[in-house]
């Protein structure tokens, strides 16, 4: 399979014939940094580009999330707990990962062509204009095409910046640097969490921190210069470049099928879970009594509690991705995300005894991170942004139906706490088929040099 693999890269990239010298159509082997002093500044402002992006990637995405219930009742002019507050803020969210799909293939193909800085500079204006624009919609349809229009840069900044590191930075540091960027995220989603636990009364105001990460782009304009890697490609590339559909071609084909169904179904029951959790707590019988603005300050504690257990969880993927491989590694935190998530929700739970549950499936979502370094070695140099993106960013649009069908039935059985837990626990079944996939299916990238 990996002779298969290389041979089908030469294949696309031999669009024009290398120089003699380089009949393989690799870059020239590079000494690799041994410690962080040893880093060009390039690594570093490569580096710093890409884990701001997904700092401020984890900031816009998850404004909503913690603001829906409270803002999707006020555009209906409702109470929190009315059903139609489920049912319209599923559909923004249903709508704004089938974005993410769009922004991850689109953004990812604009990557491959004109370059992994300029895409990066395209996608954070993206995603911070149309989250700032969410702060003044009028109507729940208004803020659905906001939220899929900011979705489209916040998918496609995870290719492109995935892309970047995976091309500057020394391979046998790909585990940790993939806990570092995840980290970003998860930096990213505490920074929401902070900005909606100070704009409790105000859920709209939340969305105009969201404009923020709209000033890194001018440092990137100026500091950020193009991978060696993606130039060399583009030299050789002389005639025609790979077309998007060499991903449904040869060995390529069975690459791409196959990590579209462990990253679809593994993302189905994450984003699942990281939108209802929150209005099942919310919803809880013994929290009837308190105010909204208490509610929101409560979920905000919450979120922190998860994501900081997702932070030790990415830490944890790195170490067992280096330990037993990338494969292994996400088979098993899938299986532990499954456990977890069905522990949690198989039975009813008061607040106390959900904190145990909530922060285990925190440590399982380090799972995410290892994607990121895992999917760029699959492809070859000038699909690279384009492989990755779409395989990981496709999977949210059937993760879209999770948010929709969890808000259909349990609007259907009365919107209360309890029957959002049993739906909850089904879910949990989601992952079991993506560590099953993972385990017995996908290849090994562990050490492997980048396909040319």
């Amino acid at each position: 399979m990996g002779e298969d693999h290389r041979k089908e890269g030469e294949k696309i990239n031999r669009v024009a014939a290398p120089p003699a010298a380089d009949r393989s159509g690799a870059a020239p082997p590079v000494a690799e940094a041994a410690r962080l002093r040893d880093l060009s500044p390039q690594q570093w402002k490569s580096g710093i580009a890409a884990w701001l992006g997904w700092l401020f990637d984890g900031l816009d995405m998850h404004l909503y999330v913690l603001v829906a219930t409270p803002f999707v009742a006020e555009l209906l002019e409702v109470a929190e707990k009315d059903p139609q507050v489920g049912q319209y803020s599923s559909w923004i969210q249903a709508a704004f990962l089938f974005g993410w799909a769009l922004g991850g293939g689109f953004f990812g193909r604009i990557g491959d062509r004109l370059g992994r800085s300029r895409a990066l500079m395209l996608t954070i204006l993206t995603y911070a204009l149309f989250t700032g624009l969410s702060f003044f919609a009028r109507t729940w349809w208004q803020l659905l095409i906001f939220r899929f229009l900011a979705a489209l840069g916040i998918g496609g900044e995870w290719a492109v910046g995935a892309s970047l590191l995976s091309e500057t930075w020394p391979r046998r540091w790909r585990p940790w640097l993939a806990a570092v960027l995840q980290t970003g995220v998860n930096l990213g989603v505490m920074l929401a969490a902070l900005a909606s636990f100070l704009l409790a009364g105000s859920p709209r105001a939340v969305f105009l921190v969201g404009v923020l990460p709209a000033l890194l782009v001018l440092w990137i304009r100026r500091a950020v210069p193009e991978t060696e890697e993606w130039q060399g490609a583009k030299r050789r590339a002389t005639q025609v470049e790979p077309s998007f559909r060499e991903l449904f071609r040869g060995s390529v084909r069975r690459t791409t099928v196959l990590t579209l169904l462990v990253c679809a179904l593994s993302l189905t029951a994450h984003w699942a879970f990281l939108f209802w959790f929150v209005q099942q707590l919310r919803n809880l019988p013994e929290l009837s009594a308190w105010s909204d603005p208490e509610k929101s300050r409560l979920q905000s504690v919450v979120f922190w509690v998860v994501i900081l257990a997702s932070i030790a969880g990415n830490f944890l993927a790195a170490w067992l991705a280096r330990w037993l491989g990338y494969r292994r590694a996400i088979a098993g935190l899938c299986l532990a995300y499954w456990l977890s998530m069905l522990v949690t929700y198989c039975v009813p739970r008061d607040l106390e005894s959900l904190w145990y549950g909530l922060a285990a499936i925190g440590l399982c979502q380090g799972v995410f991170a290892l994607f990121t370094m895992y999917l760029p070695p699959l492809f070859p140099t000038l699909l690279r942004t384009t492989g990755a993106g779409f395989c990981y960013n496709i999977g949210r649009v059937f993760a879209a139906g999770g948010p929709f069908v969890i808000g259909f039935v349990t609007a259907t059985a009365g919107g209360s706490s309890g029957a959002l837990m049993r739906v909850m626990a089904w879910l949990a079944l989601v992952p079991l088929g993506a560590a099953l996939l993972a385990r017995f299916v996908l290849r090994e990238t562990r050490g492997r040099t980048l396909p040319a």
